[in-house]
């Protein structure tokens, strides 16, 4: 279990209630749900999908990149409602329901990063691997959508902006 962030929750969650039956049934991975500061892991998102059940796994990994809109960018810091946790967590559990996926995994970065650091990453598990691409590129959809993460763009110009706020 994670630091707990802002709020006192969690900072990683399973996320196993509302879980499919056929997968817990079977010993399937828990799901790995997580909004934390620590750098995140390829390799702990991907154990976290592996299953006997699983004919495809679809990632999805967001990187910070050097620019945006024509301007330099130099780094960004991410801020989490405290209500974000549960949020994913709804999200991941909701992309569990759909026919043929099997395990998911999604966490999301806060604090300070700079130009290639991973900011998200996401991992659908599926039996197919048409199920696993919809699947996952339906949760970081909603993810954007729908978690209340900010990022705090910084540009090489000094200058800076604020996305994802209400």
């Amino acid at each position: 279990m994670g630091e707990p962030i802002s709020g006192g929750m969690p900072a990683t969650t399973d996320a196993t209630e509302g879980h499919d039956a056929a997968a817990a049934a079977d010993g399937a991975a828990r799901p790995l749900v997580g909004v934390r500061e620590e750098p995140l892991s390829v390799d702990e998102v991907l154990a976290a999908v592996t299953h006997p059940r699983v004919g495809g796994v679809v990632t999805f990994l967001g990187v910070v990149r050097n620019h945006d809109d024509g301007k330099g960018v130099d780094g960004l810091d991410y801020s989490a409602h405290p209500t974000a946790t549960d949020a994913l967590t709804r999200l991941v559990q909701a992309t569990l329901r759909r026919d043929g996926v099997v395990t998911v995994a999604a966490v999301h970065r806060t604090g300070h990063l700079d130009v290639g650091d991973l900011a998200v990453v996401l991992a659908v598990g599926a039996e197919h691997r048409g199920e696993a691409f919809e699947a996952c590129r339906a949760l970081i959809d909603d993810l954007k959508a729908e978690v209340p993460i900010w990022k705090h763009q910084l540009f090489d110009d000094g200058s800076d902006e604020w996305v994802g706020t209400p």
